[in-house]
């Protein structure tokens, strides 16, 4: 009988340390599946507005990002103004103004207004008083994302990238392409490498480094550039079904043949004696 519970006991912790070794895999999988529904969703919503909807967004949005030229303390914002940033390019109310793509790295995250730790556990966040996403020279863009979180990968591999890379920004109707110029490490209340230059079109990716360390920010700029191709909505759809089974099955098989050897040699044909 005691044996009988000791492997018992085994399974379990198998089970149990199955689980913890799997979770980061399974949990970012399924947080992409998540992400990419966001974007979808964004996508489908967008058939409905018009091209005079667009010019009317963009034109709200680059009146907006003049006034930032004429404030030497943009970064810092009042409630007033947060509210009034919270409602451009908003157009359907749930705060996604577009769609960060990075293939090199295999990344596709909505970008949200804000960079709240809310936003920041589930996407790519704007950062408040940096230009509005929409391009154009005398602008200056800013996205963040976290690193290394347990349930989602999010931009963990940006340091991968190099100088000479692209990332992509979908922010309505528009497809604004950029290339890396420049990678700098900073402190984080250092913002001299996020101004904005009256000659040039940027939008600068922020995360955090060292890698589970968080003590610096990681700045990769880049310069807008020709677009290369142009993405549809229709690449951030997962199958959810396929994803299910991606991870289930082998799992399931990998559990069912591990526990039937158990069982088998604990019962056998006589049962519990």
């Amino acid at each position: 009988m005691k044996k009988k519970i000791s492997t018992i006991i085994i399974l379990l912790i198998f089970l149990v340390g199955l689980s913890v070794l799997l979770y980061p895999t399974v949990a970012d999988y399924f947080n992409s599946f998540a992400q990419s529904r966001v974007v979808a969703q964004h996508y489908k919503d967008l058939e409905t507005l018009n091209e005079e909807d667009f010019e009317d967004l963009f034109e709200v949005a680059r009146a907006y990002n003049d006034t930032l030229t004429k404030k030497p303390n943009r970064l810092v914002m009042s409630p007033a103004e947060l509210d009034e940033y919270m409602e451009l390019l908003n157009p359907f109310g749930y705060g996604v103004m577009g769609t960060l793509v990075i293939d090199i790295i295999n990344v596709k995250l909505p970008i949200y207004h804000g960079t709240s730790e809310g936003v920041l556990q589930i996407g790519a966040g704007h950062l408040e008083g940096s230009s509005l996403p929409i391009g154009g020279v005398g602008t200056h863009s800013v996205i963040t994302g976290h690193r290394g979180l347990p349930s989602s990968m999010l931009l963990t591999k940006l340091d991968r990238m190099i100088i000479g890379d692209i990332f992509v920004l979908h922010i309505l109707n528009e497809v604004l392409t950029y290339r890396i110029d420049q990678i700098v490490v900073v402190e984080p209340n250092q913002m001299e490498e996020l101004a904005i230059k009256a000659d040039q079109d940027y939008c600068t990716l922020i995360t955090c480094t060292p890698y589970g360390i968080n003590t610096h920010r990681m700045l990769l700029r880049g310069t807008r550039t020709a677009n290369v191709e142009r993405i549809t909505g229709e690449a951030f759809v997962y199958d959810s079904l396929a994803v299910a089974a991606y991870f289930m099955i082998p799992i399931s098989a990998i559990v069912a043949l591990f526990l039937g050897r158990k069982l088998h040699r604990i019962f056998g044909r006589k049962g519990w004696q």
